[in-house]
């Protein structure tokens, strides 16, 4: 599939360890993990997996002293095993103090991440938000400026709520609400960058959990700053909700070139893997042409002409290769994640689709002959047939990426 150009909307370029995001760069998939941090072990293996999986930028929650004193074990466990995803270091009410109190932390986080509505409230004259920004300057550490729906500044909602009241003719709350989002936002970015932190080391992010409100309030974003912008609804949900809706609301907002780093937070099922939020905000930019990930596989949904589930079982097997594969092959093979696979049920569009494709199979469907064609890049190569169908077309798709992609 060939990369589509959409016109980005013109935002800072920040660099984060190893990553760019921002500007012109392709717009980044990031994750969180959902481990205790103080566990080092559990979060290193689960920071592990979702870079495996393909999140570019990998957060942890920084919420204790015992979390903190952790972070620079991960960090270093993570470069012993070769991974070297940039951590983002999430920061709720005491942040001040811990990133005061575990320079070590400050120091390895390769970003921070602040929520104005949760900085904290110090007893003293300290301004629990000027000392994280201080320690984000003296470390040279961009800073997310992430705010909630759920954890809005309620002394700014009150205020905007009792300007509106005097209006002549009042908004209604919720586009008053949409409205302190983005004030919240703003002005703590400017208060940022009165206390010395440069433009381009900010990140805004205006989490809502319904897709019309994320809609809103990112085009009305846009029209106010130029900071590079971090999209995803917060509480998306589970399963197929979660997923639904984080697409229907990114896909919007990409396609207007909104947008330089994503995430699709998915409650897990129980036991469910976490890596699922990295495969799903993947396939919505690799399904809308803007980044490849890995070969994508096409596959009929079946009709009363494929009563077999060989093609369905055929279609899972080959896309389960395929990710397991990529592992190796992002490192080993220039290209090969743009690679096309066709798995199709039946005579009807099994031979058209399967051409189409890089490789295609077209198994038969009810009453045809036992015979299955397999097409490479347009043309048919050989017909399969018998109890190893599977097995075999496989290994033509193992011999195609070394025969087809240029080694690294």
């Amino acid at each position: 599939m060939s990369e589509v150009v959409i016109k980005r909307r013109p935002s800072q370029r920040i660099s984060i360890g190893k990553i760019i995001l921002g500007g012109d760069a392709p717009v980044v998939v990031q994750s969180m993990t959902n481990t205790d941090t103080a566990d080092a072990d559990a979060t290193t293996r689960q920071v592990y997996e979702l870079a495996q999986a393909g999140s570019e930028l990998v957060r942890i929650t920084v919420n204790t002293p015992e979390a903190a004193t952790a972070v620079p074990h991960i960090r270093e466990r993570l470069d012993s095993m070769g991974c070297d995803v940039p951590l983002v270091g999430d920061f709720h009410y005491n942040g001040h103090r811990l990133l005061t109190e575990f320079p070590d932390c400050a120091q390895v986080l390769a970003k921070y991440r602040i929520n104005p509505g949760n900085v904290g409230r110090s007893r003293s004259d300290e301004d629990p938000f000027a000392i994280m920004i201080a320690t984000a300057i003296r470390y040279d550490k961009p800073v997310r400026i992430g705010v909630n729906w759920g954890s809005l500044d309620q002394s700014l909602v009150a205020r905007m709520m009792d300007e509106n009241s005097r209006l002549s003719e009042p908004k209604e709350v919720r586009e008053v609400t949409r409205a302190a989002l983005i004030a919240s936002a703003l002005q703590s970015a400017q208060h940022a960058e009165q206390l010395g932190l440069a433009h381009d080391r900010i990140v805004l992010s205006c989490k809502v959990s319904e897709v019309q409100d994320l809609i809103a309030v990112y085009r009305a974003l846009t029209q106010q700053c130029d900071y590079a912008l971090h999209l995803g609804l917060t509480e998306a949900g589970m399963g197929s909700k979660g997923i639904v809706a984080s697409t229907a609301a990114l896909a919007v907002l990409l396609q207007e070139g909104i947008g330089d780093t994503i995430r699709v937070s998915l409650t897990p099922e129980p036991g469910g893997a976490r890596t699922q939020e990295v495969l799903v905000a993947q396939e919505i930019l690799q399904t809308m042409g803007l980044r490849a990930f890995a070969p994508m596989v096409t596959a009929c949904p079946g009709c009363g002409r494929t009563t077999s589930s060989s093609f369905q079982e055929l279609a899972q097997s080959i896309q389960a290769h395929l990710r397991g594969k990529m592992v190796a092959w992002r490192e080993q093979y220039d290209g090969v994640e743009n690679m096309t696979v066709a798995v199709m049920g039946c005579i009807v569009n099994g031979p058209g689709e399967s051409k189409l494709a890089n490789i295609g199979i077209s198994l038969p469907g009810t009453g045809e002959m036992p015979a299955a064609p397999v097409y490479v890049d347009g043309e048919k190569v050989t017909t399969l047939r018998g109890d190893n169908i599977a097995a075999e077309f496989t290994r033509i798709v193992d011999e195609y990426v070394e025969r087809k992609y240029k080694k690294r």
